[in-house]
């Protein structure tokens, strides 16, 4: 947490929440902290962020959500007009970054508490330096040839290939280094000289401009795969081993687990027929008792698994809540973490793990919980 934190503790929490006004995120947390019984939290939108108007007051605890679904606040960060372009997150990056700063300063000079570590959100979206944080903490991770900050640029499909190559790997990802959402993201597997092909949601059009789309497509041809590489490259390029995940029902499968106060509360079973299990993709909601029921049926620990998604939150520590994609490996006995989501939180309606203490709450409400079982550790602690 902030440095500012000891000038707040042991109060009730009031919080602000810099984010979209109106935004479903938003209006979740929102919901819980006032179900909580606290006063409403004060709303600070990103658009002030971006042009210096944003202030905070003394003994505010600040959460920063996402700045997406506003397109005046993409324009600003991306400088494109159209949301559903792919290209610019490099630029997104050095924005965000730098506004995620300017609210850390603000929420510092005014003596407010802030649950966003800003250290930890510039390695969160950059996923390069991501990998390398969890990998040399001894958190499993696909093998990648970009991981930190000495790994050699890739600067077009022939270095992709030549990475490829050089580390053995017939299959990866190939991923924005500051994407989302599966944003950019190219599921890449070659079987012998001229054979290859690529799964994404990537549409290129006839100027060569990328878009977003909601339709994943695969692609057999090597020079419109270096087209849409080579278009992405600029932006920075992390390239990931793709591990064979388990399957149900003939169904890749991962999970989304949701780590609170170094807890993990949460998880969610994403399925799909596609590599990219993203449910705006396509991907479908698993039943999460089956895949517990088949874990421990193959002589895996699921205490295990929850355990690796709270090493890999353990990385940031200054971090309140962050949402770790869990990879299960085939036969089910292994996990490695894809990656470490600063806003992973997003999965309306879903309640706490057993035993994790956010049973019946949803992911927002555990937040506002954990905050609140904290200021009151803080005022027992500073009792006589």
């Amino acid at each position: 947490m902030s440095p500012s934190a000891s000038s707040t503790a042991g109060r009730a929490p009031r919080f602000a929440v810099v984010g979209v006004p109106g935004n479903r995120r938003v209006t979740l947390f929102q919901d819980a902290v006032c179900a909580a019984g606290l006063p409403a939290a004060r709303v600070v939108p990103w658009l002030d962020v971006l042009r210096g108007e944003a202030s905070f007051l003394p003994g505010e605890t600040v959460r920063m959500d996402s700045p997406g679904e506003d397109t005046e606040v993409e324009r600003l960060l991306r400088a494109v007009g159209d949301p559903a372009r792919v290209e610019g997150t490099a630029r997104w990056y050095a924005g965000f970054t730098s506004a995620v700063r300017t609210v850390a300063r603000a929420a510092a000079a005014a003596g407010a508490e802030l649950l966003d570590d800003p250290d930890d959100v510039a390695v969160l979206f950059d996923k390069r330096l991501c990998h390398a944080v969890l990998d040399s903490a001894g958190v499993p991770v696909p093998a990648s040839p970009t991981s930190g900050v000495a790994a050699p640029v890739v600067r077009d499909w022939a270095d992709v290939r030549g990475r490829m190559a050089d580390h053995g790997m017939s299959r990866v990802f190939v991923k924005l280094a500051h994407g989302s959402s599966a944003s950019g993201v190219l599921a890449v597997e070659t079987a012998g000289p001229g054979r290859i092909r690529a799964t994404t949601s990537v549409e290129r059009d006839a100027s060569g401009r990328l878009f977003n789309s909601l339709r994943v497509r695969r692609i057999t041809t090597e020079p419109e795969i270096a087209a849409v590489v080579d278009a992405l490259a600029p932006d920075g390029l992390h390239i990931e081993r793709w591990l064979p995940k388990a399957t149900r029902h003939g169904r890749a499968t991962d999970l989304r687990v949701v780590v609170v106060a170094g807890r993990a509360t949460h998880a969610v079973v994403r399925t799909s027929h596609s590599p990219m299990t993203n449910l705006h993709l396509g991907g479908e909601r698993g039943d999460l008792d089956a895949v517990r029921s088949a874990v421990e049926a193959a002589g895996g620990s699921w205490s295990e698994a929850l355990a690796v998604c709270e090493r890999a939150a353990a990385c940031f520590p200054d971090t309140l809540c962050v949402g770790v994609d869990l990879l299960p490996s085939t036969g089910w006995r292994r996990f490695a973490v894809g990656e470490v989501n600063a806003f992973g939180d997003l999965l309306p309606r879903l309640t706490g793990l057993p035993g994790s203490g956010a049973e019946g709450l949803d992911t927002y409400a555990a937040q506002v919980a954990a905050v609140q079982n904290r200021a009151r550790n803080n005022r027992a602690t500073a009792t006589p």
